[in-house]
């Protein structure tokens, strides 16, 4: 799967919601001038963007 593609599709309910939390955290972080939330707020836009994090089955390793 192209990056292109595993930008525009499967997003599911928690890819939305890393998502609205990252612009949450940069948001935050403006009007606080607390600034190291950039960075929690861009780990949670990386894991959005790119789909990665535990998917709704959990963070187990498959026993096939």
């Amino acid at each position: 799967m192209t990056f292109i593609q595993n930008l525009v599709t499967n997003w599911h309910f928690m890819r939305w919601l890393r998502l609205a939390f990252a612009f949450f955290l940069f948001e935050q972080a403006y009007e606080t001038h607390e600034y190291f939330l950039v960075l929690f707020g861009g780990f949670f836009l990386l894991q959005a963007l790119f789909n990665w994090g535990c998917g709704p089955n959990g963070c187990s390793i498959p026993k096939k």
